[in-house]
């Protein structure tokens, strides 16, 4: 009896084993069918570790900001375009505003990283002062390196996608893996503007330059009595009268149709009342009561 209750155990486990056999078969084939290439944690690392090795110094961005108080803003702004296209740069915006007399601008230019230096100095000597002055520096190099660990990463998948296309068997297996290399090749065009762009700004340092006439660099208000300042406001005053009859002389005459008749009604009214009664000079009434 003990032997047969130990060959029956013996068969169950056997069964057990030949069922958990058959449930991985279908997920095998499931895998086959619809292919997941992804990159290992290992991979990734070597990647990353390869890019750092390739860098040979850090990617540093400088950028600056300088107010300058010139004695001609408009040539000012003309110097400094003519010395970033010198030293290799370009105007990245400009503006000029302000009346005559006191004009101010502002001009953002981006000169080669190696010249940043030299450019803040020659800004400097075309100023009569400096009013204020900042400067920064940002390390992207980690950023960087990131991004090109990313792209090799995409890069190797989108091999592997295409290796998998290859051996596409019918249509629908076709059609999605090539939705998912479409995807990948959409991130690889992200990260290669991405990394495009930082290499540019650490290439190119960016300036911005305000620009002051000398007399307002010393301050916006004027303490004190200026009778230009009062000639001016009471010239604007009476502008701004003979606007306002002009305007109001218009206004009359385009309603003209509408007040000229009553008011010559009015007239021919108060002339009515004045003319003397008909038969009788217009002396007569008044020496009639001089006589009585």
């Amino acid at each position: 009896m003990r032997r047969f209750v130990i060959l029956l155990l013996s068969l169950l486990l056997v069964l057990a084993g030949l069922a958990c056999a058959g449930a991985k078969a279908p997920e095998t084939s499931q895998e086959r069918t619809v292919p997941e290439p992804a990159l290992s944690s290992e991979v990734s690392k070597d990647s990353g570790d390869a890019t750092t090795a390739s860098v040979e110094q850090r990617l540093i961005v400088h950028n600056a900001r300088i107010s300058l108080a010139v004695a001609d803003v408009l040539d000012a702004r003309n110097q400094i375009a003519h010395l970033a296209e010198s030293v290799g740069g370009y105007v990245v915006s400009s503006t000029i505003s302000g009346e005559e007399g006191d004009v101010t601008g502002s001009i953002s230019i981006r000169v080669p990283d190696s010249r940043f230096e030299q450019t803040l100095g020659e800004l400097r000597s075309l100023a009569t002062r400096v009013r204020s002055e900042n400067t920064s520096a940002e390390d992207i190099t980690e950023e960087y390196v990131d991004f090109k660990a990313r792209l090799r990463n995409a890069e190797a998948t989108e091999g592997q996608y295409l290796a998998l296309l290859g051996k596409a068997k019918d249509t629908e297996e076709t059609l999605k893996v090539y939705e998912r290399l479409s995807q990948v090749r959409r991130e690889i065009e992200q990260i290669k503007g991405k990394i495009q762009y930082l290499e540019q700004s650490a290439a190119l340092s960016l300036i911005e330059i305000e620009l002051r006439p000398i007399a307002s660099a010393r301050g916006l208000v004027v303490a004190g009595w200026n009778a230009l300042e009062i000639l001016k406001g009471a010239v604007r005053g009476l502008i701004a009268t003979a606007q306002t009859l002009a305007a109001l002389a218009i206004w009359l005459l385009v309603f003209a149709p509408l007040w000229g008749p009553v008011v010559a009604v009015i007239l021919w009214l108060q002339r009515r009342r004045r003319k003397p009664p008909s038969g009788k000079a217009p002396g007569e009434e008044t020496k009639a009561g001089n006589a009585v």
